[in-house]
């Protein structure tokens, strides 16, 4: 790109009215070199572009819906459920003597193996339908006895895992819509692990036993697992309606079920006063392993790593074209200090790529939504706040970056150098991130040192200790906060920049 700048000294001032027509004058230079606002346009569109093949990229018309928490969130929802209708307030009491599992291997078998989050336990539910209220109290692969509900909640109670040697014994009692949790090694002494409140639990809901066996983490990606657990005979209380043990397979044909590995199913026995348990899936929220077709913000918007190139070229352009031009002694000569020209510079093009950047996010983000939806693409959900968090970071994101192409450009004096330099610092790490067969542990480094890390600022995606999956930002979880990813950048901005300055008042006399 050619760019002719002609440069008129403004008349000398001091204090704030100089920098004031300074800052004018830097911005009527912006302003009336078309190629420089082209630019900014471009970026703008381009991240309403991809969001725009994005949203039209993915077809999913026809898939099953995906499960619905009460709190609007996705869910995982599937697990074998051995269960009766219980009519108002009562307890079921059993035990678990017994909790194994299986992995799926390579070889088509599931061999035996461990599973921290397998769950074998007493549930309350609302009905079979996937995504109804639950409460539930479980004794877990690795993780001792817990409480769960809604799908988000997990509360910790005694440590250690169940075992014929030493059985744990478990207890659900309803009050209304209170549901409490219990736990006891011997069947005798019983500390309470929790209590919630259920709503929309109803007259008659669902109680019984239940077993899920989440995916394993395996390499770079997760297998299907199957659990077994043994339990002694339920002991009711209240308000049961004396119907039969009925066995079921919830959710088994839910978009977020991994499968039951080597052709299995779930399934029960009830023999000499034990009930034999067999199940997959998890009860818990549905995160982007679980549910891999879905899409996020930060899908809708890829286009910002393009309309980071545009920012670039435009912040590097902004000051190595007068040096091309040898305009920049007349600039230079304008104002008496040079650190000033840059910060009124910065000023201008960090402006004015924010508004290119928010313009962009604030189109493409409703469109994506729309044409996403439109082909049966779920987008996780996520607030106002969320999503004006993201707009603005996006805006940020590219109005740091066009400060920092400024720097580069002022302290290599060349366009291209400039211009390269910025490009491998942030858009090669983002790239870098979307290898799916990159190590977690580069991932992870690029996302917290390199300006990359600022790409934090679009993740919307919540991490669950409860839920094991590979947590990398190749899914879309980055290891720092949104702000202090941005923060990483604005680092490399302002030192950058304050390099540029000295070197400015060392140079070009």
């Amino acid at each position: 790109m050619t760019v002719t700048v002609t440069s008129r000294p403004p008349r000398r001032k001091t204090g704030g009215d100089g920098f004031l027509q300074l800052l004018h004058a830097e911005w009527t230079k912006f302003r009336t070199v078309t190629g420089w606002v082209n630019g900014m346009l471009v970026a703008a569109l381009l991240v309403v572009v991809f969001a725009v093949l994005a949203g039209l990229s993915s077809d999913q018309k026809g898939a099953p819906p995906v499960p619905i928490g009460p709190g609007g969130q996705p869910v995982t929802d599937s697990f074998y459920f051995v269960h009766q209708p219980l009519a108002g307030d009562g307890t079921v009491t059993v035990s678990v003597s017994e909790l194994q599992s299986r992995i799926a291997s390579g070889r088509g078998a599931a061999l035996p193996g461990s599973v921290p989050w397998a769950k074998a336990g007493l549930i309350i539910k609302e009905s079979t339908r996937q995504g109804s209220a639950y409460a539930a109290i479980m004794v877990t692969g690795g993780h001792g006895v817990r409480m769960q509900d809604a799908y988000v909640h997990d509360t910790a109670g005694p440590s250690g895992v169940s075992s014929a040697e030493s059985p744990r014994w478990l207890r659900l009692e309803r009050a209304g819509d209170t549901v409490s949790g219990y736990a006891s090694a011997d069947g005798a002494d019983w500390a309470m692990v929790g209590t919630t409140r259920v709503s929309g639990l109803g007259q008659t809901a669902q109680v019984g036993l239940f077993v899920a066996s989440p995916p394993a983490v395996e390499g770079l990606g997760t297998v299907g697992t199957i659990s077994t657990a043994v339990f002694g005979d339920p002991r009711l209380q209240g308000g049961w309606t004396g119907g039969e043990w009925t066995g079921e397979a919830v959710g088994r044909h839910s978009p977020t079920f991994a499968g039951y590995p080597d052709g299995g199913t779930g399934s029960f026995t009830r023999s000499g006063g034990r009930f034999i348990v067999t199940g997959a899936g998890d009860i818990a929220p549905a995160v982007r392993e679980t549910l891999p077709t879905g899409g996020t913000l930060r899908d809708i918007l890829t286009g910002t790593f393009a309309a980071l190139i545009a920012v670039i070229v435009v912040g590097a352009l902004f000051i190595t074209a007068e040096y091309r031009n040898k305009m920049i002694h007349i600039t230079l000569a304008a104002s008496p200090k040079r650190s000033r020209v840059l910060v009124a510079k910065a000023i201008v093009v960090g402006a004015v790529s924010f508004v290119a950047g928010l313009v962009g996010a604030v189109l493409a983000v409703p469109i994506g939504k729309k044409l996403a939806g439109d082909n049966g693409v779920y987008i996780f959900p996520v607030d106002s706040s969320a999503e004006l968090r993201v707009a603005l970071g996006t805006a940020a994101l590219l109005a740091t970056a066009s400060v920092l192409a400024l720097a580069a450009g002022a302290v290599f004096r060349h366009s291209a150098g400039a211009v390269t330099s910025v490009i491998v610092a942030i858009v090669l790490p983002y790239i870098v991130i979307a290898i799916p067969f990159m190590p977690a542990s580069v991932t992870d480094w690029l996302a917290r040192v390199t300006p990359g890390a600022a790409f934090a600022v679009q993740q919307t995606l919540v991490e669950y200790p409860q839920v094991a999956i590979h947590y990398t930002p190749y899914n879309g979880y980055y290891p720092l906060a949104p702000w202090a990813g941005f923060a990483v950048l604005a680092a490399y901005a302002v030192v950058s920049l304050g390099v540029a300055g000295v070197l400015l008042n060392r140079r070009d006399a």
